[in-house]
């Protein structure tokens, strides 16, 4: 599938998803309910593992929310999609991976696009910064996720400053998986890791992601009786299916299982 703006190549069960809408990669209400259209029709067919994210050009992953499409009418609470902003976000049930390819300048909305992937792989020389500040406007997702998931010091001064953040900086936080020499070597090493994934038993990972999404607003032991209660339904799915009986036969007779996904 092709697009003005969103790019698809499906080979086997992964799905590279590409934005392309020079200079910059920014995103406008239209470009984002195609995004959304696009990762949600990942989610629901169920030949499809894996989903790999980049964008097109050299110095920009993505600039985040186009300002000048704010500038001629675009509203920052208009309608994004079915996704939220940038289709991922707030897509429902997306119990499946997304693993995020980033080169160039994250910015706004695109760092917010990168933290909503599971695994975040770069190449040397990205950067990543958060000026909506110097917009006037709030960049909601990342002041939500961002004190999660690095120290809160560091995370209000990204956020009250808009000061850049290198690569190295971000990997040394834990928001990038790996850092890579070049653009080349990064999507070698994300096929690589998507490969993985899709060899991967992916009723165990929408246990995974479901488990997680759902334990951020609960005590440890509200997630863990909804767990063992299989009150879940990609736990309860997983717990009776005929994967998690060949996990187990698999380890028994010593051999790679076959997953199939029931």
């Amino acid at each position: 599938m092709s697009d003005e703006v969103v790019h698809t190549t499906r080979a086997g069960g992964v799905l590279e998803v590409t934005l392309d809408r020079p200079p910059a990669n920014a995103i406008d209400l239209a470009t984002s309910r195609v995004m959304g259209e696009t990762f949600a029709g990942f989610r629901d067919d169920p030949e499809l593992r894996v989903a790999i994210v980049r964008t097109a050009g050299d110095r920009f992953f993505s600039a985040g929310f186009d300002l000048k499409a704010a500038a001629g009418g675009d509203a920052v609470d208009g309608d994004y999609g079915v996704g939220g902003f940038g289709g991922l976000q707030e897509l429902p049930g997306l119990n499946k991976p997304v693993i995020a390819a980033v080169h160039g300048m994250a910015v706004g909305g695109g760092f917010e696009l990168a933290l909503s992937c599971d695994l975040v792989y770069a190449s040397a020389g990205t950067r990543f910064g958060l000026p909506e500040i110097n917009a006037g406007t709030l960049a909601d997702a990342a002041t939500i996720k961002l004190p999660k998931r690095m120290p809160y010091h560091v995370a209000m001064e990204l956020l009250l400053t808009g000061r850049w953040m290198d690569v190295e900086e971000a990997h040394q936080w834990g928001l990038v998986n790996e850092v890579l020499p070049d653009e080349a070597t990064l999507m070698e090493r994300v096929w690589e890791v998507a490969r993985l994934l899709e060899s991967g038993p992916p009723l165990v990972f929408a246990a995974i992601k479901e488990t997680a999404r759902v334990a951020e607003d609960l005590t440890f032991q509200e997630a863990m009786d909804l767990v063992t209660q299989r009150k879940l339904e990609t736990v309860d799915t997983l717990y009776g299916s005929e994967d998690n009986l060949e996990g187990f036969r698999a380890f028994a007779e010593k051999r790679p299982p076959e997953w199939k996904g029931r």
